[in-house]
């Protein structure tokens, strides 16, 4: 029997999380003769192999297929599951993000009702502190990779995307190269902009994307992540992809995202200024913190990201 939906889960040393990813994804309510998990695993030197042993003894009636990319980087082991996988639907999940168990039955209703070349879903964070940090606010959401646009189908417009945590495609319309291997994380970096490259291409050709609410998960947020030492890392990852995204296309291109940075300082100062009047300063002076470093980052031409 056809597959029909390849979740494609890309992991690197995320032994802690990576059994409980498989084992939401294996406790869907839907027939485990019409899907199968890819799990890409990009070099991991933790105990990513054993959790992996287990899960299989463990759901051993599972459709699981495990595979090690040598090259180092998300986007690579991302196009190797896009080679391995057998599905006409493409699912990508992160290794920490935990499936809701009507996932894909409620997935297959909505590629059925809605002409999507491909698709994203709502993230919901889950702090391991129990509580968001106090910068918290509806501008800095997505740098937990959370993404909530409410509980209405609609089509993410303008420069508006998925984020990687929770997206997907149909095989017909991925472009034929994939992922650009120049661009996203490699082992402890926070470089970026694979997903907004791949959906740009796609939206250059008028593909439909569609935000799914009730395809959801809960992504994992660990402490770390809430400092400001990773925001910063964020911010510079950020800011090199940037750089690197927009002069592969041109330098025109660069110079536009240069000035699209100073409109961002402009908002970004204006926010901060509003939640100083509000007496919430952090929610406001890690905007300004954020947009320093992603400005230092498209502007420098190292590639490396420094920490």
């Amino acid at each position: 029997m056809k597959t029909q939906i390849s979740i494609i889960v890309c992991t690197y040393n995320r032994d802690k999380y990576i059994y409980k990813t498989l084992e939401h994804i294996a406790q869907n309510d839907f027939p485990k003769q019409h899907y199968e998990i890819i799990l890409v695993d990009n070099n991991s030197t933790d105990r990513t192999v054993p959790e992996c042993a287990r899960f299989r003894q463990n759901y051993p009636d599972i459709p699981f297929f495990y595979f090690l990319e040598a090259n180092q980087g998300l986007s690579f082991a991302r196009n190797r599951g896009i080679a391995e996988a057998r599905g006409d639907i493409l699912v990508f999940l992160d290794d920490d993000a935990f499936m809701h168990k009507n996932y894909l039955h409620n997935l297959k209703n909505n590629l059925k009702n809605h002409p999507a070349s491909a698709f994203g879903g709502k993230i919901i964070p889950e702090y391991e502190t129990g509580q968001p940090p106090v910068w918290m606010s509806k501008w800095s959401y997505i740098w937990v990779s959370a993404l909530d646009k409410g509980d209405k189908i609609c089509l993410f417009e303008g420069k508006s995307f998925p984020i990687g945590a929770n997206m997907g495609f149909r095989r017909t319309e991925i472009p034929a190269d994939g992922f650009n291997t120049t661009l996203g994380r490699k082992k402890g970096n926070l470089m970026g902009g694979e997903e907004k490259d791949i959906f740009n291409r796609m939206k250059a050709r008028e593909a439909k994307i569609y935000y799914f609410p009730d395809v959801e998960v809960r992504h994992i947020i660990p402490e770390k992540r809430t400092t400001r030492a990773y925001i910063r890392q964020l911010a510079l990852g950020v800011g090199m992809s940037e750089r690197l995204r927009t002069r592969k296309i041109s330098g025109t291109a660069y110079l536009k995202r240069i000035l699209s940075e100073i409109i961002k300082w402009g908002a970004s100062c204006t926010l901060c200024l509003g939640y100083l009047l509000k007496c919430t300063p952090q929610k406001g002076t890690i905007l300004i913190y954020f947009r320093w470093y992603v400005t230092r980052g498209l502007l420098s031409a190292d590639s490396k990201i420094p920490r």
